[in-house]
């Protein structure tokens, strides 16, 4: 018996994103996040903490809670639209996700008269 010959198999060259994965993990887009929050804000209160978010990921998006105290007086709904904005803008240019959802926490009013009384109460 003459043995068969197979034909040459043609080989397709893999484009480079179709080669593999990228995963981001959600620490990594929290980080993100927070500080595009910290950037959105007018300023972030005196003695206190700096916005701090959680992030679930599924696929390539990205569900974002943020919370963070204010300065009183302050549009809350304006720089809670700002933060809004500013977060889904930055992680989707720097992770490549989708944002379907930004949810502002405010955990705290800082104003000047609660400082002083603050400052009272500790001398």
């Amino acid at each position: 018996m003459a043995a068969e010959s197979t034909p040459p198999v043609a080989t397709k060259e893999i484009e480079a994103a179709e080669r593999g994965a990228t995963t981001i993990a959600d620490r990594v887009v929290a980080k993100i996040a927070a500080q595009a929050a910290r950037e959105a804000l007018v300023q972030v209160p005196e003695g206190g903490e700096a916005p701090h978010a959680t992030v679930t990921v599924h696929h390539d998006h990205a569900r974002v809670r943020i919370s963070l105290e204010l300065e009183y007086p302050t549009d809350i709904g304006e720089q809670c639209r700002a933060v809004r904005r500013r977060v889904a803008q930055r992680v989707e240019a720097l992770a490549g996700m989708e944002v379907p959802e930004v949810a502002v926490q405010v955990e705290r009013l800082h104003s000047v008269h609660t400082r002083r009384a603050a400052q009272g109460r500790l001398r």
